[in-house]
């Protein structure tokens, strides 16, 4: 069977991510266009997929300006830019693998979904946790009825505080107006996963939450705007730009800081970035106006109820929950699952065990599913139509509103508004 065909529109972290699946997948996915302002990124992509010069452009206009070419394309890029390519996309003909979140609009979200089926074209939104063994696991569970029925859910992002210090603080998703609010850039995700789990839409939701830390009150005495031009702090400050970037456990992320300057930079060019990279600012002197904590409290049509927690200041970057019902109570971290019993009083354990990739094998289970949903072949439990995403990120939609205005939300009278 030959391979499903796409280009990639946008070349940046995720992008390479999914376009990926292709190198070792070579069976299941070729890569056959690029669009990509950044020639460092657009070069590469084209080298690592032997991809034609001539199907390599420095925007989307111009690769939407040939006639369609590939069955799919892969939009991957900034929040704010998802939408036009996306429709162009579709009226061309071509399936979409979505980057999350679909748009920082709720409007655009809904008109996406009423565009798929305009046009009948499978879109898939990269909410790849559905995928991890994880929450794959806890699915089957729940659904296996282990717990009996959902009751009550405790469910915690623990953003991890460098992850936030890079991305929310330092990063492309600092600034609302430049991206999206924290809960629908940073826990779409989680909106997903508790629409998937309790299988029934939200009633009613409130939330709280602030920018509390990263922001120039803050700023201890004498810190500089840049950590390179003489911080006295340096020493003492976790946030300490080169320490994050050459020598820290979180080095990996200095691919993002130094991606649109150079490749695999030598510790002597990560300083040097630094000094004028958004990433070597102090973390006390940017431009971010998003929270680094929220709380949500969510209820839904099937009577369960939802306390939600985003924070920034925890060490580990994973998730960790409580689901609790009415024959027994599941736990999970990062890599365990407990079920308590209720009948038995018995304790059972699961480990499971993650594909090789990142997101815990979330991002190539999606991959997995996207080429079986084009070819017409059986996918997993996972899968999810736009519309469903759509709903899931009006969840976060929803409760920014109640952040903002400080009242809940009853979620018909939100939907109607729209």
């Amino acid at each position: 069977m030959n391979p499903i065909t796409a280009v990639v529109i946008g070349a940046g972290g995720r992008g390479h991510v999914y376009a990926n699946y292709a190198l070792n997948y070579p069976q299941d996915l070729k890569i056959v266009g690029i669009a990509e302002p950044n020639e460092q990124r657009r070069e590469t992509m084209r080298k690592e997929h032997n991809v034609p010069a001539e199907n390599c452009f420095s925007s989307y206009e111009e690769l939407f300006a040939r006639p369609k070419f590939a069955d799919a394309a892969f939009i991957c890029t900034q929040d704010k830019m998802h939408i036009i390519p996306s429709l162009k996309a579709m009226e061309l003909g071509y399936h979409l693998l979505l980057e999350k979140p679909v748009s920082p609009s709720a409007k655009e979200c809904f008109e996406l979904a009423e565009a798929a089926k305009k046009y009948d074209r499978h879109v898939l939104v990269c909410h790849v946790l559905r995928y991890t063994a994880l929450f794959k696991k806890i699915k089957a569970l729940l659904d296996g009825g282990a717990i009996g029925d959902i009751v009550s859910m405790l469910h915690c992002e623990n953003v991890g505080h460098i992850h936030q210090s890079h991305s929310f603080v330092r990063g492309n998703w600092r600034n609302t107006e430049e991206s999206s609010p924290m809960i629908l850039a940073k826990c779409c995700h989680d909106m997903d996963l508790l629409y998937w789990l309790i299988g029934s839409r939200c009633k009613s939701i409130s939330s709280f939450g602030e920018l509390t830390y990263f922001k120039e009150s803050n700023a201890p005495e004498g810190a500089p705007e840049r950590c390179l031009d003489g911080c006295p702090h340096s020493d003492t400050c976790p946030y300490y730009a080169p320490h994050v970037y050459i020598n820290g456990p979180y080095s990996w992320m200095c691919d993002a800081a130094c991606s649109s300057v150079c490749s695999n930079p030598t510790p002597e060019q990560v300083i040097e970035i630094l000094k004028t990279s958004p990433y070597g600012r102090c973390v006390f002197h940017c431009d971010n106006d998003v929270v680094d904590h929220q709380v949500a409290n969510l209820s839904f049509e099937n009577g369960t109820t939802v306390t939600f927690s985003m924070c920034a200041f925890t060490e580990q970057i994973d998730r960790t929950l409580k689901i609790m019902g009415t024959k027994g109570e599941l736990r999970a971290n990062d890599d365990t699952i407990e079920i308590r019993d209720f009948i038995t009083g018995s304790r059972t354990f699961y480990h499971p065990k993650a594909l090789e990739s990142g997101h815990g094998g979330g991002d190539t289970g999606i991959m997995l599913d996207f080429v079986r949903l084009l070819r017409g072949e059986t996918t997993s439990t996972s899968l999810t139509d736009i519309s469903v995403s759509a709903e899931s990120h009006a969840l976060a939609f929803a409760a920014e509103a109640s952040r903002l205005s400080g009242k809940t939300v009853d979620m018909d009278a939100w939907r109607a508004s729209l």
